[in-house]
C-alpha cells in the first residue's frame, strides 16, 4: 500500500463559469456514515428511556452532561443552554469521524482510467519502467477528519457563525473589540482571527491524518515485528480521536462565546 494512497481518492468534479470544482467521494461518502452513525446512536438511545439510566442511554446522557459542562465554562444561564445541542452533536460527530479510519480501509487497484470520477492508470513506483500493467490504487474509506477540507470547512464555518452571532447581539461592541485596548492593535486582531479557523482545522486534521499513515506503515510491516505496535497505536489512536474531538469542541466555544459574551 502505498502512502500517496491517503490522498488518493475518486472525485466528481465540473466547472462553474470556467472554474473548476471537485468533491471527493470518499470524504462525502464517508461523511454521511459519519452523519448517519450519529442519527442512529442518538435515536437508539432515546427508545427507551427510563428514569434510572443503564447502557447507551447512560452513555448519552453522560456524553450530554460533559458537552453540557464544556458550554458552561465559557457561557452562562440561558445563552449557555442554546449551545447544548450543538456541542453535543459537533463532538460526537467528530469523535465517530476520527474513527472511522481505524476500523479499516477499502483500496482499489485500477488498470484502466476512469474519467467520471478522476481515476488515472498511472505506473506505481517501484515496477520497472515498461515492466508490468498499468494501474494505480485509490481509496475508498477514511476518517472525513483527515482530509483537510473537512476540518477546514467546519472550522470556518464556526468561525463565521461566530461573527454573525457576535454582530447580532451587539455590533457595536463587536467592531469596538477589534481596537481594544488601544487602535492600533485592529491589524494584529485581524491576523487572529484569521488564523483561528486555520489553527483550528490544521490541529484535527494534523492528529487524524498523521495517526491514519502511521497505522498504513505499520500495516505494511511484518505481523511479527507491528502487530504488537499496531495493537498499541490503535487503542492510542482511540483515545487521540477523543482527545482531538474534545479540543476541537472546546475552541469552537471558545471562540463563539468571545464574540457574544459582553460584560
Amino acid at each position: 500500500m502505498n502512502l500517496r494512497q491517503m490522498e488518493k481518492t475518486p472525485k466528481i468534479g465540473f466547472e462553474l463559469a470556467g472554474i473548476p470544482i471537485q468533491f471527493d467521494v470518499t470524504v462525502m461518502f464517508t461523511t454521511i456514515v459519519t452523519c448517519a452513525l450519529v442519527l442512529i446512536l442518538a435515536i437508539a438511545a432515546a427508545r427507551r428511556r427510563s428514569l434510572v439510566p443503564k447502557g447507551l442511554q447512560n452513555a448519552v446522557e453522560m456524553l450530554i452532561e460533559f458537552t453540557q459542562g464544556i458550554v458552561r465554562s465559557n457561557l452562562e444561564g440561558k445563552t449557555a443552554e442554546r449551545f447544548y445541542g450543538f456541542a453535543f452533536t459537533l463532538f460526537l460527530f467528530i469523535f465517530i469521524a476520527n474513527q472511522l479510519g481505524l476500523m479499516f480501509n477499502v483500496v482499489a487497484e485500477y488498470h484502466d482510467p476512469i474519467p467520471s470520477l478522476h481515476i488515472e492508470a498511472v505506473h506505481e513506483e517501484g515496477h520497472e519502467a515498461g515492466g508490468g500493467e498499468e494501474h494505480n490504487a485509490y481509496a475508498w474509506w477514511k476518517s472525513p477528519t483527515a482530509d483537510i477540507n473537512v476540518t477546514i470547512s467546519m472550522a470556518l464555518a464556526i468561525t463565521l457563525v461566530a461573527h454573525f452571532l457576535g454582530i447580532r447581539k451587539s455590533a457595536k461592541h463587536y467592531v469596538s473589540h477589534y481596537f481594544q485596548p488601544y487602535w492600533w492593535m485592529f491589524p494584529i486582531h485581524l491576523v487572529d482571527e484569521v488564523a483561528k479557523p486555520v489553527t483550528h482545522g490544521m490541529r484535527l486534521w494534523a492528529n487524524i491524518f498523521a495517526g491514519e499513515i502511521l497505522i498504513m506503515v505499520l500495516l505494511r510491516g511484518s505481523w511479527y515485528l507491528t502487530g504488537a505496535p499496531l495493537i498499541v497505536w490503535l487503542a492510542y489512536s482511540v483515545l487521540v480521536g477523543l482527545i482531538q474531538a474534545y479540543v476541537f469542541t472546546v475552541l469552537a466555544m471558545v471562540y463563539m462565546a468571545q464574540k457574544i459574551a459582553y460584560d
